[in-house]
């Protein structure tokens, strides 16, 4: 007895369809996004939203700011532990809008998909600054 096979589409539909380009798992979570346009043309100034769904690639998120497909931003969001395997951890990053879905809600606001491109270590405090010149030493004796 034979098993009937299940349709597979032929080449021709298959190269219609986008390729998929996520690699990593994607999490339907809703975390708050800081990020701010980089680049000549860009706004400078900071933004504040959501990202609705998220992976260790990648987000996608919903504003009314105007970005374009390709545009560069710097990004800051919480990553929580169904991301990072561990404790939640603010990430900062470098992105590119890979992607946008117009018209995706009705008050105007698009979204748009962001690919994580590097990972930006936060600043440490940077430790004081020996003084350029040492003092004398005290138990030396000045001569008259």
């Amino acid at each position: 007895m034979t098993r009937p096979r299940s349709p597979v589409p032929s080449r021709a539909v298959w190269s219609d369809m986008p390729p998929e380009r996520r690699h990593l798992e994607r999490f339907r979570l809703r975390v708050p996004l800081r990020f701010r346009p980089i680049g000549l043309a860009s706004d400078k100034s900071e933004h504040f939203t959501e990202a609705v769904n998220l992976s260790r690639g990648g987000f996608f998120f919903v504003t009314s700011a105007p970005l374009q497909v390709g545009m560069p931003i710097e990004a800051t969001l919480r990553m929580p532990i169904e991301v990072t395997g561990g404790q939640p951890e603010d990430t900062h990053c470098k992105a590119r809008v890979v992607h946008a879905k117009p018209d995706a809600f009705s008050d105007g606001r698009m979204g748009f998909g962001a690919e994580i491109e590097s990972f930006i270590e936060p600043e440490k405090p940077k430790p004081p600054r020996p003084d350029l010149v040492k003092p004398p030493p005290t138990s030396a004796k000045l001569k008259p």
